[in-house]
């Protein structure tokens, strides 16, 4: 509650990174939405089951880390969409759907989700135009701390041969 009333645009809430689970996220989420703030949840791994969990308790906003490459960025975008654009698991009564109160929920969430994939490698870096141009991928980040492992350069997060790179990385990306 602190956070979301600081008057920051969005917070992000970690699952990556930290013991969060889909439970502690709901509880935060639901004292962030009291703010004129978004909640983002980045999410363990690109994995389908847990994308479903964080969807179906009402996050619209998902980060997914560590994508590093097209097929990557498409699979995060089908674990977010129902059949026939994707493969996320239909539940007629979940927080997302009010409950089941909003009839039109299946047809309509993809119009309401954004979706951020975290690009975390020089591998990756190399599909950068690829990864971005995928159908519902919304933004792109940058991983800057796995991006200066993967170059050699572990634990060095202002590395001078790899910060030009994010520069770049920045540039391309928009």
């Amino acid at each position: 509650e602190l956070i979301a009333g600081a008057g920051f645009d969005w917070i992000l809430l970690d699952t990556e990174h930290s013991p969060n689970d889909p439970e502690s996220v709901l509880t935060q989420a639901q004292a962030a939405a009291a703010y004129p703030t978004s909640t983002i949840a980045r999410v363990p791994w690109n994995d389908m089951v847990a994308i479903k969990r964080f969807l179906d308790i009402g996050l619209q906003t998902l980060l997914i880390p560590y994508v590093c490459s097209v097929k990557e960025a498409q699979d995060a975008v089908a674990y977010t969409r129902y059949p026939p654009a994707g493969v996320r698991g239909v539940a007629g009564s979940t927080r997302a759907t009010c409950f089941g109160r909003l009839a039109d929920y299946a047809r309509r969430a993809h119009e309401e989700l954004c979706v951020l994939v975290q690009v975390e490698t020089k591998a990756a870096l190399d599909q950068l135009e690829g990864i971005c141009a995928v159908d519902g991928v919304d933004g792109v980040f940058i991983g800057p701390a796995d991006l200066h492992a993967s170059m050699g350069y572990t634990g060095e997060t202002s590395h001078p041969k790899v910060v030009p790179v994010i520069e770049e990385a920045i540039r391309r990306i928009a």
